[in-house]
């Protein structure tokens, strides 16, 4: 009798555990993201890694992950949204106060909808908790074709009072490999992007930033994993990823005890105990990724893709060529010499010509970065038309016309701080510490998101002739204080962004039309959140070609070069127009140089480059980028880019700083027709020079390659690719 009551049992567990057991799959078409629900009523991810073949295999993985012998270790598992308090050992995705002081938060499974959206499929999957009236929703949107998955999570109070979060992670992924290799980011103002690589142990690796508005000015929000080995360009197995936040941002990395991996993306929470009040939900930014098993080149195509048809603005627009005036005049000009620079663009062959800095305020004009911010009404001494005039002689010089902008900070020396101090962030009772001259606006103040907008809406509104905003953010948040917020400063980091989403998104829907460069001092703003109101982004105040090359390179793994701004400029004047020209093209082109002082040599090849980069748009802009040799790995630099029907392709190959006698081999290309014969033409050469031509077919080009290195030092060579 005691045995059949012990079998029944059994038997009775066993199905409730099969009942209770749930299975959702995130899929695209080469990655399956698979989660199940146990028999205690929770979510486990079970498996992430190429999509599985067969539908009936994801039911049969076991939430049960081995870790050892001790039976209470590995039934564990590896939680969909671990949160703080329970009986996981290592960093949770969540952390937060319950009314009533309570720390300890558990979730278990409530339902789950999939639904179709645009390039994809996307799964919501609702979790509470069984003891406290705390709800999270978890979102996965997979874009099938790009094989991209973004992730996110809400949460929401239900509880009787306030809640203080203090960790809210957009997600947890877990890996299981022999070893793993993170590639971050990381620099300062001029060297944005410098990849640093290492292996990760036990323990925590951790990424973040508290800046609050300049957030990537010493650390990106992108990175790569190679799994069992270092992430390579056309091999081995990796993950791609970025936070989609234009604020703090924090991204852990920890190996556990039994060398799994989980990486924790999201909102840094440093010094932003948020709270979150009785019915309100707190949603946490999207945490994009991709996963490739040939390597960060597939990875990288993927997110350009994925990028230009889904998350940047216009991603499959055109793109207009500029002449900014910054170089060539910085504060010192007038509205005769603007109008002399809009020919010059003109003559150029650019779209655009781009009135930087230093055409607003009166009171305090703004003659230099000491006064003037926030005070954004044209200068009369040197506008006496004013934005309209120039707008005008844009129109008459046949270009169009766009204007720089920093609207979220202020000059103390500004009538605007006179009137608001209290829209300014600053720490009462204290000296404050003015970064470049400035301080910055409190965004969380819905009266100065108004404001903001007002800037722009006010600009368009006068002179509807404005075609383009250069969008600048110079300073870090300082003197950490909202007069908006009181008693809640923990909620300042994270209400300040949201802030400036809200002014942003107002834009977007009055002017949708309306192109903007995303800029911060250079590159600290490079995030896929602000992506989806700017058309571009700054790389990098450092336009020195050589410099270049490496920034641009580091940020082309995760952005199309569609939305990456390069401009040729004064900056080392030791290399040649050309090597400038040929590396800016590489990119969004733009010139940011004074065109009377180029002689007249110079002058036709930088015409002669824009014509060829407008007739090759569609090649470079939307084609897919292929990297063949790392600045990083030697001493050239090489990448290609094919059209989808693989019938165009454009070479760039640059010769960096090559040793005294330094063997070259061909450059073999990537990415073509092998069966495909192709017309090759050397292209931006100045007047008399020849370069290489000939026909080949795509298997040699790939196969065999070209000759195009050379030991000269800055040198740089383009060819052009079209099937015959």
């Amino acid at each position: 009798m005691k045995k059949f009551c012990f079998i029944m049992t059994t038997l009775l567990i066993a199905a409730t555990a099969a009942v209770a057991q749930k299975t959702i799959r995130v899929s695209t078409d080469n990655t399956d993201l698979i989660m199940q629900v146990n028999n205690n009523g929770r979510l486990y991810m079970v498996y992430l890694g190429d999509k599985l073949l067969n539908a009936s295999d994801a039911d049969r993985l076991d939430w049960t992950i081995d870790t050892g012998s001790d039976a209470s270790v590995s039934k564990r598992g590896h939680e969909a949204y671990m949160c703080s308090g329970g009986e996981d050992f290592f960093e949770p995705a969540l952390g937060l106060t319950h009314a009533d002081g309570n720390k300890t938060t558990y979730l278990y499974y409530k339902d789950s909808q999939t639904k179709a959206v645009d390039g994809g499929n996307e799964t919501v999957i609702t979790l509470a908790d069984n003891k406290y009236d705390i709800e999270v929703r978890l979102h996965y949107v997979a874009y099938t074709k790009q094989n991209v998955i973004k992730a996110w999570s809400e949460i929401t109070n239900k509880e009787k009072g306030d809640i203080s979060l203090w960790k809210y992670a957009s997600a947890i992924l877990y890996f299981s490999s022999q070893k793993y290799f993170l590639t971050n980011y990381h620099g300062d103002w001029a060297r944005e992007a410098q990849p640093a690589v290492q292996q990760l142990t036990y323990g925590k690796k951790v990424i973040d930033t508290k800046l609050g508005t300049r957030a990537a000015m010493h650390t990106q929000p992108f990175f790569e994993l190679g799994l069992d080995a270092p992430a390579a360009e056309n091999s081995g197995r990796v993950m791609l990823g970025t936070i989609a936040w234009t604020g703090n941002f924090r991204c852990i990395f920890e190996v556990d005890n039994v060398g799994g991996l989980r990486v924790i993306p999201g909102i840094n929470p440093y010094a932003s105990d948020y709270k979150l009040k009785p019915g309100k939900t707190f949603v946490t930014p999207e945490f994009i990724f991709t996963l490739s098993n040939q390597g960060t080149g597939l990875a990288s195509r993927n997110l350009h893709d994925w990028a230009r048809q889904y998350q940047l603005k216009d991603g499959t627009g055109d793109r207009m060529t500029l002449l900014n005036n910054w170089e060539s005049t910085a504060f010192d000009f007038n509205q005769e010499s603007l109008a002399a620079l809009m020919k010059d663009a003109k003559n150029l062959g650019v779209d655009m010509f781009l009135l930087d800095d230093g055409w607003f305020a009166n009171k305090y004009p703004r003659n230099d970065d000491k006064a003037g911010l926030g005070d954004w009404e044209p200068n009369h001494f040197k506008l006496p038309g004013g934005v309209k005039a120039l707008t005008e002689a844009a129109d008459e010089a046949g270009v169009k016309f766009g204007i720089w902008i920093e609207p979220e900070m202020v000059n103390p020396k500004s009538e605007l701080f006179e009137k608001h101090p209290d829209w300014v962030i600053m720490q009462p009772g204290r000296e404050p510490y003015y970064y470049r001259n400035q301080l910055v606006l409190d965004l969380a103040n819905p009266k100065v998101q108004d404001y903001v907008f007002s800037v722009v809406d006010n600009i368009l509104k006068e002179n509807p002739g404005v075609a383009y905003f250069k969008w600048d953010c110079n300073s870090p948040i300082t003197n950490i204080y909202s007069p908006y917020l009181r008693q809640n400063q923990g909620n300042l980091y994270v209400d300040y962004v949201r802030g400036l989403y809200n002014v942003l998104h107002r834009i977007a829907a009055k002017y949708p039309h309306v192109p903007m460069m995303l800029c911060s001092g250079g590159g600290a703003r490079c995030d896929y959140e602000a992506l989806k109101y700017f058309t571009e982004f700054w790389c990098s105040d450092n336009t020195d070609p050589f410099e270049r090359i490496y920034i641009q390179w580091s940020m082309s793994k995760f952005f199309p070069v569609k939305a990456m701004a390069s401009h040729v400029t004064e900056w080392n004047k030791n290399t040649s127009m050309k090597f400038r020209l040929d590396v800016a093209s590489m990119c969004k082109l733009g010139f940011d140089i004074d065109m009377a002082s180029l002689s007249q040599t110079d002058y036709k090849l930088c015409q002669q480059a824009v014509a060829n980069y407008d007739r090759l748009k569609p090649v470079i802009l939307d084609g897919d980028m292929f990297k063949l040799v790392s600045p990083y790995e030697g001493n050239h630099a090489a990448v290609n880019y094919v059209t989808k029907d693989k019938k165009s392709a454009v070479v760039f190959a640059y010769d960096l700083h090559p040793r005294y006698k330094e063997p070259v081999l061909n450059l073999k290309l990537q990415g073509l027709d092998p069966t495909l014969t192709y017309n090759v033409n050397e292209i931006n050469l100045a007047d008399g020079q020849e370069g290489l031509s000939g026909s080949f077919t795509g298997d040699y080009l790939m196969k065999i390659g070209l000759p195009l290195f050379s030991p000269v030092d800055g040198s740089s060579r383009v060819l052009e690719l079209t099937a015959m």
